[in-house]
């Protein structure tokens, strides 16, 4: 595909999507959802790309749906919301949480609406020190989306996650680090080479390793203690007939960096 709202970059590995409508925060459209839907399947299915790393172009990470991408004439229909979430977030939700291979959100400025919670479907998430994240829903009379009812409470508690959504009010990003919702916050000078070294050591790990740990700590989520061990048995069985534990045992026995293939 033939990005035009997006940028795709491949580098040892490390695949990097910038969103890029600078001129309108990230914003989603229909056009963008389309390109980004594209990468992430190049991203899963590309055994060279072991990492990926998900940022906005400009002084914004993304702020959510672009509303200008739903206008509607005097008197007509208004768009059908529950659509569009079926349609759009809902696969790129549930495909960020999928993608077999590391997920790290560099968020260099606002994250507002469906924008904050595309942030946290990744599976790290680090913030420029001036980024902030904003539950923007009740100043439209909406609900968080894109998962953010189910990100919330678990990641913050219940009375910290209604706050946010029934007040909208911008959460700082050393605030969010304080409070658990993101891995760190970082000076902006150092954002991207922090990421990028960040996603270079997971490039180089054991990333069939990495994306069985993805789905245990996913399944934690609903299962119970005893099934939890279970899977951690069920993993660990299929990961102890790998080559990269076989690659991680003899690397520590000779006493050297491993050489991880993913497999």
């Amino acid at each position: 595909m033939d990005y035009q709202h997006i940028l795709f970059d491949l580098t040892d590995g490390v695949a990097t999507v910038t969103l890029n409508r600078p001129e309108r925060l990230n914003s989603f459209t229909v056009a963008m959802h389309g390109e980004v839907r594209d990468a992430l399947a190049r991203v899963r299915d590309d055994p060279a790309i072991r990492a990926l790393v998900l940022t906005g172009a400009g002084r914004g990470f993304c702020a959510g749906q672009d509303l200008n991408d739903r206008k509607v004439a005097p008197g007509g229909q208004p768009p059908d919301l529950g659509e569009s979430i079926e349609t759009w977030y809902k696969p790129l939700v549930l495909g960020l949480r999928a993608l077999p291979k590391p997920v790290i959100a560099a968020v260099n400025g606002v994250a507002a609406g469906a924008g904050a919670n595309l942030a946290l479907a990744c599976d790290v998430v680090v913030a420029a020190r001036s980024a902030t994240f904003i539950q923007a829903f009740c100043k439209l009379g909406l609900v968080p989306d894109a998962g953010g009812t189910w990100w919330l409470p678990r990641m913050l508690g219940g009375p910290r996650a209604l706050g946010l959504a029934l007040f909208g009010d911008k959460l700082p990003a050393e605030q969010a680090a304080e409070w658990g919702l993101i891995w760190k916050c970082v000076d902006d000078a150092e954002l991207m080479s922090t990421v990028r070294g960040m996603a270079a050591q997971l490039a180089t790990g054991p990333t069939l390793g990495y994306a069985h740990t993805k789905q245990a700590m996913q399944a934690a989520e609903t299962n119970t203690l005893a099934q939890q061990l279970d899977l951690e048995r069920d993993f660990q069985r299929k990961l102890g007939h790998s080559a990269d534990y076989r690659e991680g045992v003899t690397a520590f026995m000779e006493k050297r960096a491993p050489r991880f293939q993913g497999a």
